[in-house]
């Protein structure tokens, strides 16, 4: 048995395929990790701590966070390719 290993999803992808490698390494659907998300990067209540303490806001801290996520986490290599 394999050891289970988190990539970006080539078929669950809406940008990059993030969400929708979370979602299958999490065995839940890729909607409700893109959901958490949203929720996560509008509605947090520590908005104005992480503002004053990286000087970024937190749209813009969550969408860096998922670019890194999207170099960092490599693509599936057992999917199809597009």
């Amino acid at each position: 048995m394999g050891s289970k290993r988190l990539y970006r999803s080539r078929k669950n992808k809406v940008l990059c395929g993030v969400c929708g490698g979370i979602g299958e390494y999490l065995v839940v659907d890729p909607v409700m990790i893109r959901l958490i998300w949203i929720l996560l990067m509008v509605f947090q209540t520590w908005r104005h701590l992480f503002h004053v303490f990286t000087g970024a806001s937190l749209i813009g801290g969550s969408i860096a966070i998922y670019i890194l996520a999207a170099v960092i986490i490599p693509k599936n290599p057992d999917e199809e390719r597009d």
